[in-house]
């Protein structure tokens, strides 16, 4: 599995960043601290940027070649020591690509998501049946077996929603319309899926809302389906993990986290809000296409 798929990804991003901080505050190059550290640039990039697990040894190196004190040592040894931990999803194996195995990290460690969609349920609230028809009709000649595993995959993240420890995030989601009127083949399975969506909204850290076709064109039309994940405050140790975009297309995936980049999709956000129905209208719409497929 490759080094990316492996350990937790919120240590991992909090300890490259406090490394760089470290690094720069001793003014040594990135040059510099592959030379001194017998390695490549490449390597000490790739921590600093929190895409690999960190060896508790290679952080003592770096502490000492940028002379912290023996109390930050052991804030950046403690860092690395998490960064190899494992996450449930990493027992599926090589059926979950490196670059959403990150996201599945963040989304476990959020403790508030917000997401739009303007063309499928979300995973964290599809059934198995409107998971298994999107996976078959993405990867027609994959194994059912590998399917299947994927499936289980996403369902399994749906638990974070009634965890208890830690506490289960707060979802936000905004909907499309066009999303609940795009059924899937079998027209039962889909009104399963949209009762779903009912029952799922009651949970009281779930906000489901959805976007009129009447509403006119949202800022999101420039977007698409994004995600805002904000995370808890750290506390004596590293800096608070920064509220993250993520932007998934099929090959792959955009982290976003400048403060500008932020900015820009949390006007986004405030524009969907403002012109999405509210939550007990949204119930009322949902039901009213769930009636409409059985006229």
């Amino acid at each position: 599995m490759a080094d990316e798929t492996i350990g937790s990804t919120v240590p991992r991003r909090q300890l490259g960043r406090l490394l760089t901080q470290l690094r720069e505050d001793a003014s040594v190059t990135l040059d510099a601290a592959a030379e001194a550290l017998d390695c490549s640039r490449q390597k000490v990039w790739r921590i600093e940027k929190g895409l690999v697990p960190v060896r508790v040894v290679d952080a003592r190196a770096m502490c000492a070649l940028y002379r912290v004190t023996d109390a930050m040592g052991e804030i950046v040894a403690g860092l690395a020591k998490e960064t190899r931990a494992r996450g449930w999803w990493h027992s599926y194996g090589d059926v979950v690509p490196s670059w959403f195995s990150l996201y599945v990290g963040l989304e476990s460690s959020a403790t508030l998501i917000r997401r739009y969609d303007s063309e499928l349920i979300p995973g964290l609230l599809q059934t198995r049946e409107y998971a298994s028809e999107l996976f078959r009709r993405k990867n027609p000649t994959m194994r059912a077996e590998d399917r299947e595993e994927l499936v289980e995959v996403r369902l399994q993240r749906q638990g974070i929603l009634v965890r208890r420890l830690p506490t289960a995030p707060t979802l936000r989601v905004v909907l499309s319309e066009a999303v609940l009127r795009r059924t899937i083949p079998d027209r039962r399975a889909m009104d399963r899926q949209l009762r779903h969506l009912l029952d799922v909204a009651v949970l009281p850290n779930v906000s489901l809302r959805v976007l009129p076709l009447a509403a006119g064109p949202p800022l999101a039309s420039e977007t698409g389906t994004f995600v805002l994940l904000d995370f808890p405050q750290a506390f004596g140790r590293a800096s608070t993990e920064p509220t993250t975009v993520y932007l998934e297309n099929i090959t792959g995936a955009l982290y976003l986290d400048k403060p500008a980049e932020v900015a820009a999709f949390e006007h986004v956000w405030s524009d969907l809000e403002a012109l999405a129905s509210g939550e007990a209208e949204s119930e009322k719409m949902i039901t009213s296409i769930i009636e409409e497929h059985h006229d």
